[in-house]
């Protein structure tokens, strides 16, 4: 341990977000501390995503910031040696009904100028791409090939590898409970063991992020809400993308529908309810399989022999706008917030990592000023609310 207990960083959650930016922060050559509450990597809410990771988004900090991500998950086995569930395949999102359409086309030049890879494709291509799919009233759909999906229980243990090997030390069971400040600077944290010093804190909190405002004597805009998923047991491996579907679901109770299958060959997952249940109760719910098979089995028939094997609870950080907040903390110097995921976390958090290294080593964003400017904290949330098309 550095003498002193001093840092170059230290990181506030050992998430989707923090662990990565251990990893990356301690690749560069920083002394990291990374402190979390929980008793191991990735135990909050990076363990209940279903692992889909895409740029396919309609906002230039999502896009740069996920094509940051694929490039990490895509490279990791080859760069370590060590297998993260990497599945390429890409995302397909199946139409059926000219308003989608008319939104998804007309987002795919603007997401090709921000360097993604993704074309309007026609029904036959759709259903080469998701077998058995529903082909009554297909109208076509989006492909963007190179985002894919991982393993959220690899993933975790291979970023905490390469971070320790680099010189990070991680402390679980260890709750932060007060901030150092020295004037407007924060210069370490407090926790229920000692107190920390460091040049830099990242706040990376995920659910629990809210809370930390009153230590800091700011406002943290970030509300958990719980989301259901599940996983089949394994079945013939016939499906490559991830599959978003649009479509409103049965009973008007869904907004939105996705699964993919993974290397193991089960599908795995989730949907977006209509009426949120804020909080972080993790209790499913009786409702959610039987709404979640009649979507599964109206877009692919064949599902309805699927042998579902479990289902569980996680939480989505929401911000107001459904936009992260990955920034420098307004007049608090030595502080970075990267709160509020909003459920991607899993997807963002590479290029989220890779963001602050740049923040903090160069002392800059490396995303364009465009993309940046998505994730300040000092933005409209509610009218930005209204422009996000892919949430």
């Amino acid at each position: 341990m550095p003498v002193n207990n001093h840092y170059d960083a230290i990181i506030v959650g050992c998430g989707s977000v923090g662990n990565p930016t251990a990893y990356q922060l301690a690749e560069a050559g920083l002394k990291v501390l990374v402190l979390d509450r929980r008793p191991s990597a990735g135990q909050g809410e990076n363990k209940t995503a279903i692992g889909g990771v895409r740029a396919t988004h309609s906002d230039p900090g999502k896009i740069s910031t996920c094509l940051f991500s694929i490039d990490i998950f895509s490279t990791w086995e080859e760069k370590y040696g060590f297998d993260i569930g990497w599945k390429p395949g890409g995302y397909c999102f199946p139409v059926y009904d000219s308003g989608t359409e008319a939104t998804l086309k007309g987002l795919i030049p603007y997401q090709k100028e921000c360097g993604m890879t993704i074309d309007w494709v026609s029904p036959e291509r759709v259903q080469q791409l998701i077998p058995g799919v529903n082909p009554e009233g297909l109208r076509g759909g989006t492909y963007s090939p190179k985002d894919g999906q991982v393993s959220s229980i690899l993933a975790p243990i291979a970023f905490q590898r390469e971070a320790e090997k680099n010189g990070a030390i991680y402390h679980f069971n260890e709750r932060v409970t007060g901030y150092l400040r020295k004037g407007s600077r924060i210069t370490g944290v407090k926790t229920d063991r000692t107190t920390y010093n460091a040049e830099w804190v990242v706040l990376a909190a995920g659910s629990d992020a809210a809370e930390h405002g009153p230590l800091l004597g700011i406002d943290i805009p970030v509300t958990p809400d719980s989301h259901e998923a599940g996983i089949s047991a394994p079945i013939d491996h016939f499906l490559e993308p991830l599959v978003v579907d649009l479509r409103p679901g049965p009973e008007g109770k869904t907004a939105n529908f996705y699964f993919g299958q993974n290397k193991e060959g089960q599908i795995i997952f989730c949907y977006t309810p209509k009426e949120l249940f804020p909080g972080t109760d993790r209790e499913s719910l009786s409702e959610f399989l039987p709404v979640l098979a009649s979507r599964m089995i109206s877009l692919i028939p064949k599902f309805k022999n699927l042998l579902i094997r479990r289902i569980w609870r996680g939480c989505y950080p929401m911000t107001p706008d459904g936009v992260p907040i990955i920034d420098y903390a307004p007049g608090l110097e030595g502080l970075i917030l990267a709160v509020g995921m909003c459920g991607q976390g899993l997807m963002l958090g590479p290029g989220v990592g890779r963001n602050i290294t740049s923040m903090i080593v160069e002392g800059s964003s490396c995303l364009s000023t465009e993309a940046q400017s998505c994730f300040r904290y000092e933005r409209d949330l509610l009218e930005a609310a209204k422009t996000e098309t892919l949430k």
